[in-house]
């Protein structure tokens, strides 16, 4: 192995590993006798935004647009100030801010929102990336099958990749020095999630946000996750080093 690899592994910790269970899609629900009361609108968003989410060919499927009532311009991906000392390409997730940044330069990062599953939570620390799959077929795990036989008994199978897979259009997979943690960085088929907390899952996007993120992890890309703790960290400035001062003399 190489050494310096074999190094990084013997560094990493996740504190609380969790397997990242995913709900399939329930079946549509009977409508209810009477329509409940309409949102409220939310502002309209630019044609800009708009087209990052708009409906998209990959491979030989067809993701659907966004519905522009799910969107706002603070939910969009986007470049934003970010100050931290983790190298380039880093993806830092803050799952009680919902929120993955991807460090750039210049301290920026381009931030996506996320929905977070139970599992997010339950996980923090740092990792890596070691591969990713397109449209990635999914399996309920063993404690999954065991508590909850009925719901998850017809996936026992496994269930192919396609626009219902839980794990969306992508699915980023995140190992540490134990190796495969179950924990997954994926796309969705319930855009609604996004930006929510949700029963099961772990880091969850909109699938065009995944194929993004995803056309830009490189294989062995560090991941940190943060704890309730750290969240918000990096998102303002940091304080300015004290001025040094010589004794005897007036600060």
């Amino acid at each position: 192995m190489n050494p310096l690899l074999k190094a990084f592994l013997a560094g990493t910790a996740l504190l609380g590993l969790a397997a990242c269970e995913t709900v399939p899609p329930a079946a549509a629900p009977v409508a209810p006798a009477a329509a409940p009361a309409a949102a409220p609108t939310p502002p309209p968003i630019s044609a800009e935004t708009a087209a990052l989410y708009a409906a998209r060919p990959d491979g030989d499927l067809t993701v659907p647009a966004i519905p522009a009532s799910l969107l706002t311009e603070d939910k969009a991906r986007q470049v934003v100030d970010y100050w931290t000392d983790e190298p380039v390409g880093t993806i830092i997730v803050d799952p009680y801010a919902k929120r993955l940044y991807q460090v750039r330069p210049g301290n920026k990062a381009m931030r996506y929102t996320v929905g977070v599953g139970a599992a997010g939570y339950g996980f923090s620390g740092e990792a890596y990336i070691p591969y990713q799959r397109d449209w990635p077929r999914w399996t309920p795990t063993d404690n999954m099958l065991a508590t909850n036989p009925e719901r998850y008994g017809p996936s026992a199978g496994g269930v192919d990749g396609g626009l219902e897979n839980p794990l969306g259009a992508r699915a980023l997979y995140i190992h540490n020095s134990g190796g495969d943690t179950f924990y997954r960085i994926h796309g969705t088929p319930d855009p609604q999630s996004i930006g929510t907390a949700s029963s099961a899952g772990c880091i969850r996007l909109f699938n065009q946000d995944i194929i993004h993120l995803a056309e830009n992890t490189d294989s062995m890309t560090r991941v940190v996750v943060l704890t309730q703790e750290q969240s918000g960290q990096g998102t303002t400035p940091p304080e300015p080093a004290p001025i040094a001062t010589i004794p005897g003399e007036p600060a």
